[in-house]
């Protein structure tokens, strides 16, 4: 794979699509300046350009017509973001001219970048690993201060760090292994073996922090997701209205007005909130209906909170207590709205949930409901001090180095041959090596990049 992406000098935009003050094109690659110098006249004399400064210049096309007026700058291998020679070239921020200097330099001979394709080089060439280059992916798509703040700290090497020190311990404690198996005259000493097992009991409890900290960190991530539930009528929509403060669902007053699911995102106190409205739960022959409702009992089983909607102003019907029903206890809390009206709704039959009264009418408890909504989670929106984890991929990775950590310790006391235990540790350095790069499998490396944009 590494071979096959340096042999050719690549080109995209850097810059997202549509009008702005300036574009940035970038080039990487061994003929990036070569091509850089048949289109580019500076405005003063130079005989060779100094990496990392920036030149204004004139950009033209292969007939020798201006094209636009530009900066450019040159850095040079391997002090860049691929650790080849790269080029950028800032024009003006229309689509058009930026279209225009691509094609130029694709008919010149270069490439357009794959999706990830730039941060897959950086990695390819070792001047990011595998989790940095994870985190860039991430602090692009981050939807809170949280999310950001999380995402820096593992693109500075906060997770590399950690598990680079534990691959060096372990690699110590193989080779140790590795060392009596090529040279069996007496078997390990007690002293030896019980040193072997502190160093990995060490190993595998520092993991254990790493793995407890994934659900604060999922959240902190790719946001919680809060699903409004209830009957028809319950005031569901207005609900979701007046938490993101903006009318995005429809209102009326005719049950059964939201037929599908709608999602719209926010944040409270830093944490990412994706809030999913969904069509009133209830007995239907409509089909159209029916399906909206098994969507919404479906969307139930993988929220992390369910906000069960009433309607404090009235008895609580059948259909109430069918969606009451739905919900684990745990992760769900019961919102009574229409608290601007007369109460009349026995709250106690809701035995289990903690009830906030609401009124989407006029705003009042909202403040309240989003106070509970953060309180429940033990992110509270802020990132720990410790290092966490939020990718589902790394906690699988860790999961199984733990587990070969186990059965190591387990073959220890059940006096394995040395070649089993051997086996025990290179999984779970494998484990590991899958999170910074070093054992992930190419197919693995294609699924992660192509989440980037081009150009990144």
């Amino acid at each position: 794979m590494k071979s096959g992406f340096s042999e050719e000098t690549i080109v995209a935009p850097a810059t997202a699509v549509g009008e702005g003050g300036i574009g940035i094109i970038r080039l990487s690659g061994t003929s990036a300046e070569l091509t850089l110098q048949r289109f580019f006249r500076p405005s003063r004399s130079v005989d060779v350009f100094e990496s990392h400064q920036l030149y204004h210049g004139h950009l033209l096309d292969s007939s020798g017509s201006l094209l636009d007026e530009v900066l450019a700058v040159v850095m040079r291998a391997p002090r860049s973001y691929t650790g080849e020679e790269i080029v950028e070239v800032h024009c003006h921020g229309g689509p058009v001219i930026i279209r225009q200097i691509v094609d130029l330099f694709i008919d010149a001979g270069l490439r357009l970048a794959r999706p990830g394709e730039f941060t897959l080089r950086a990695f390819l060439n070792g001047r990011l690993d595998l989790s940095r280059a994870e985190a860039v992916i991430d602090l692009i798509r981050s939807r809170s201060e949280s999310a950001s703040q999380l995402a820096v700290r593992q693109l500075d090497g906060a997770l590399s760090r950690i598990i680079y020190d534990l691959r060096e311990r372990l690699v110590e404690n193989l080779s140790l292994i590795e060392a009596h198996i090529d040279f069996p005259d007496e078997d390990i000493s007690p002293p030896a073996l019980a040193n072997l097992c502190a160093n990995v009991k060490k190993a595998r409890d520092e993991i254990d922090p790493l793995l407890a900290s994934f659900d604060s960190g999922r959240v902190l991530r790719e946001g919680l997701n809060v699903l409004i539930l209830g009957r028809p009528n319950v005031g569901k929509s207005s609900l979701l209205n007046a938490l993101l403060g903006e009318s995005r669902a429809i209102v009326t007053d005719i049950p059964g007005t939201t037929r599908d699911t709608v999602e719209e995102s926010f944040v409270i106190s830093g944490l990412p909130i994706r809030l999913i409205d969904t069509a009133g739960v209830h007995a239907t022959s409509d089909p159209i209906e029916a399906e909206g409702v098994r969507r919404a009992t479906e969307k139930v089983k993988t929220a992390d909170l369910v906000l069960l909607v009433v309607d404090g102003s009235q008895e609580a019907s059948p259909d109430d207590f069918f969606a009451f029903d739905l919900v684990e206890k745990d992760r769900a809390l019961l919102v009574v709205n229409k608290s601007d009206c007369p109460a009349v709704l026995d709250r106690s039959r809701f035995s289990g949930l903690a009830a906030t009264p609401v009124s989407a009418k006029n705003g009042a408890g909202l403040d309240l409901l989003k106070d509970k909504i953060a309180s429940l989670f033990s992110a509270g929106g802020e990132v720990s001090e410790s290092t966490m984890i939020s990718d589902r991929r790394h906690r699988e990775a860790l999961l199984r180095s733990r587990e070969a950590l186990n059965r190591f310790l387990a073959s220890v006391q059940s006096a394995q041959e040395p070649e089993f235990l051997a086996l025990d540790l290179r999984e779970a350095l494998h484990a590991l090596g899958e999170i910074t790069g070093e054992t992930t499998p190419d197919e693995i490396l294609d699924r992660i990049f192509s989440r980037f944009c081009i150009g990144k």
